[in-house]
């Protein structure tokens, strides 16, 4: 069920759509790093422009994929032994709140418990991979260029404004 506010929905909470779009919506300015973008909004805050009516869109998404290290056997078995480990402990806290048991023999035994199936687990999953994938890495979406979009009826005077910041953009074709 969702409730929305304003002219479109009656009394209630606001739907996450509705905050996340604007009606009209009128290119302000492109920048290529999101500090450029934020900058503009805040500086148009700093001067009481209604900033509700602002968004910044990161557009040209792309993937970039930071390779962190080999991955051998040996880092996946200590990988899945310590993750294991970790929700043993998390499981043998619980148990020690609702039992009467000796919190250290339960405390060590789940985490005994769980550090083996974690190395079990781990040591399957990696060896299911048939060497496709002998690396670690980290990835992040990332937007190659934002944009800061206003409402139609405040576009002139946010453009008027940005005409004040040192280094803006405020051809949106740019």
């Amino acid at each position: 069920m969702s409730m929305t506010s304003g002219p479109r929905g009656g009394a209630g909470a606001t739907d996450p759509a509705s905050l996340l779009s604007l009606q009209f919506p009128q290119s302000l300015a492109v920048y290529d790093d999101y500090a450029a973008a934020q900058r503009t909004v805040d500086y148009l805050a700093d001067h009481e422009f209604p900033v509700q009516n602002c968004l910044i869109v990161g557009t040209d998404l792309k993937r970039i994929e930071r390779i962190t290290g080999r991955l051998t056997t040996g880092r996946v078995a200590v990988g899945g032994l310590a993750s294991g480990a970790w929700l043993g402990l998390f499981v043998g806290l619980i148990f020690v709140i609702f039992s009467d048991e000796s919190a250290f023999a339960t405390l060590l035994s789940t985490m005994l418990v769980g550090a083996l199936f974690g190395l079990i687990w781990a040591l399957l999953g990696y060896a299911m991979t048939r060497g496709r994938r002998d690396f670690q890495s980290v990835t992040q979406v990332v937007a190659t260029r934002y944009e800061v979009l206003v409402e139609h009826k405040v576009a002139g005077q946010a453009r008027e404004l940005l005409a004040g910041l040192p280094g803006a953009l405020p051809n949106p074709f740019a």
